[in-house]
């Protein structure tokens, strides 16, 4: 090899080196920031959400038929009682819509603190165990129907995930190909939907689907709103997500993972415990909360988490 060439191959493979340094270096947690727990001593938590009138996470504790609350400087209590709720989310009004595990249904918290019942039934059967939900800017409710919280006898045949309007009460199964459907977001643009599976389970009315292997899937979401093709699927599984304002995807799968709104591997976060779920808040909306099992954990990101498009809080 020529010393010109040696001195060109040197030069790249420094180029690499840095580039790969870089990389490894650019981390979305803030600086200096660690994993901290908030609070603990629970069941199993679930469901994080964050109100920003009130400055407090509110999440579920599920086998103890809570949703507890968590406020800086005041700390844990119970927020209301539930019917073993799982994933809570805020409407575009900013009220509290919750799946209900016992109840087998979707509701709403109102303002008053009086409970309305969004979604108990689809064409006369009731539901599995409403698992996880999302938003969407036309107001839309788009949920999970796996029965993990199911206790009575099964009466819809398959594990789906459903849109429900709640002005007009019309609800439609949207995606029924999957396993384990579980948690549910969409991107910050609204184009894409992801959708955690946790794979094939014997509970499955359908013996073809308990070999499924688990999965996110990404779909398109066309313009009027309709599920279009599935652009790709990350091969594991998850609980709940959420996305950030830059369209990355944060999952719950032994710890907290952080994908790129293609499914890349950007990097992962350590929890004590297995998390179960995640959402972003704080003033900022730079913390992350992360459920955690028994208890509640945050962190501080460089990224702020995404508001549902059209919310008004």
């Amino acid at each position: 090899m020529t010393l010109c060439r040696r001195i060109v191959s040197s030069c790249v493979a420094l180029l690499f080196a840095a580039a790969a340094f870089g990389a490894e270096q650019e981390s979305l947690i803030a600086p200096g920031a660690t994993v901290k727990k908030l609070a603990g001593d629970m069941k199993f938590t679930e469901g994080p959400a964050w109100i920003p009138a009130k400055k407090t996470l509110v999440f579920s504790d599920i086998p103890n038929s809570k949703i507890m609350q968590w406020r800086e400087g005041e700390g844990l209590s119970v927020f209301r009682p539930s019917e073993q709720s799982n994933g809570n989310i805020l409407d575009l009004q900013g009220r509290l819509i919750s799946c209900q595990h016992a109840a087998r249904n979707l509701v709403r918290t109102e303002a008053d603190g009086k409970i309305t019942v969004l979604a108990d039934k689809f064409d006369g059967k009731r539901l599995n165990s409403p698992n996880d939900v999302a938003v969407k800017s036309d107001g839309t409710l788009w949920f999970t129907d796996p029965p993990w919280g199911l206790t009575g006898a099964a009466e819809i045949p398959g594990h789906w995930v459903f849109k429900l309007d709640p002005a007009s009460g019309k609800i439609e199964p949207v995606i029924k190909d999957l396993a384990m459907p579980n948690g549910i977001n969409f991107s910050p643009d609204e184009s894409r939907l992801y959708v955690a599976d946790t794979g094939g389970h014997p509970k499955h009315p359908d013996a073809s689907f308990h070999k499924l292997p688990a999965g996110i899937h990404c779909y398109e979401v066309t313009k009027d709103g309709q599920i279009g093709k599935k652009l790709f699927t990350i091969p594991e599984g998850s609980d709940g997500m959420t996305v950030d304002v830059k369209g990355n995807l944060y999952t719950t799968h032994g710890g907290v993972n952080i994908y790129s709104p293609d499914g890349k591997l950007l990097e992962k976060i350590k929890v004590p415990e297995g998390p179960a779920n995640v959402t972003f808040g704080g003033d900022d909306y730079k913390t992350l909360f992360i459920t955690a099992r028994t208890s509640l954990y945050s962190i501080q990101m460089k990224n702020a988490g995404a508001k549902p498009v059209g919310a008004k809080w």
